[in-house]
């Protein structure tokens, strides 16, 4: 593993270095699978996403990134809410179209799912119920800053705000979620 920080990766990457890039790669998967389930409920799904985000990131390597604090990891993450964010609207479009034409189409779960991951999912299902209820600003914020773990300094850089008032946005979703008996933080990393 090289000890390289993330500007130079990614500027070799840029260079068209695939080295560099699978480094990037192996230093942030798992934050971002783990992001996406976060995001999903769903561990397939985050898997989809995860690959997505990383051919996204790929493609626009030609394209300035501005990477904060030597780390790619904030600009990353956005790109993975964003990636999720993305096919949740074309999801809902699609299912709004099936609905119009009136047919009933089950789609059957072939997947030979464990337990735990099922507990997991079923889990954070209920968790993003109470969050989606939950301001965007304050969403975004948990979602960044408890789930993935990305300092109120780096997150205030994503937002564009001051990091006192990521704390805040925060501190207000935690709030609101105790209120309704929630737990913040559902699961283990995987």
């Amino acid at each position: 593993m090289t000890t390289e920080d993330d500007r130079s990766l990614w500027s070799q990457a840029v260079g068209g270095s695939a080295h560099a890039f699978g480094v990037l790669f192996d230093r942030h998967a798992k934050a971002v699978y783990n992001h996406c389930f976060r995001l999903t409920a769903s561990w397939a799904e985050a898997e989809d996403h995860l690959q997505a985000t990383f051919l996204l990131a790929w493609r626009k390597k030609g394209q300035v990134v501005r990477l904060e604090r030597e780390s790619a990891l904030p600009w990353l993450l956005t790109v993975a809410t964003n990636v999720v964010r993305n096919e949740q609207r074309s999801l809902s479009r699609r299912l709004k179209n099936l609905r119009r034409l009136d047919e009933e189409r089950a789609v059957p779960d072939h997947a030979d799912m464990v337990a735990e991951r099922l507990d997991d999912q079923q889990r954070m299902k209920e968790l993003l119920k109470a969050v989606e209820k939950l301001p965007r600003n304050e969403r975004e914020a948990l979602a960044l800053c408890v789930w993935a773990g990305v300092s109120y300094e780096d997150a205030a850089i994503v937002f564009g705000i001051a990091a006192v008032s990521v704390r805040a946005r925060v501190s207000k979703a935690k709030a609101k979620l105790q209120q309704q008996h929630v737990l913040v933080h559902t699961g283990e990393d995987r």
